[in-house]
């Protein structure tokens, strides 16, 4: 192989590491969202805080997630609802959701409070609720 090879190799990885500490930094994360959407067609109970989380069958993050959400869900004023991305593609579009898990964070007027992506940790969880009754 000669060096050129050698540098190019180099290139890829430095590149595809620049790329994943990207991707990972901003998993989890609470994103502002403005949405106009009827989350009540999903099963979002009007007056709740709700945490509604978009999965899809053979994820196994989106296990985590629910796992998360409905811990907190039990111990809290907060609904969780889960819908299979799949069966709702008209949900899918109209939300932007890209991948899954996708958790939107509803406020009790019925309006997203804020959007994560990945697997977020319960301090995170907890964080957005925080947010949303303040």
């Amino acid at each position: 192989m000669g060096l050129t090879g050698l540098f190019a190799g180099a290139a890829v990885l430095v590149a595809a590491l620049g790329f994943g500490l990207f991707h990972r930094s901003r998993a989890g994360k609470l994103v502002a969202a403005r949405v106009v959407f009827d989350f009540a067609s999903l099963g979002v109970r009007p007056g709740r805080v709700t945490l509604l989380q978009f999965s899809s069958a053979f994820c196994a993050p989106c296990r985590a997630v629910r796992v998360r959400c409905a811990s907190l869900a039990s111990s809290s004023d907060v609904d969780h609802v889960e819908v299979d991305a799949e069966s709702h593609l008209d949900a899918v579009r109209s939300l932007n959701v890209w991948k899954t898990p996708t958790l939107f964070i509803i406020d009790a007027s019925g309006n997203v409070a804020g959007r994560i992506q990945g697997v977020p940790t319960l301090e995170q969880l907890r964080s957005a609720i925080g947010v949303v009754h303040a």
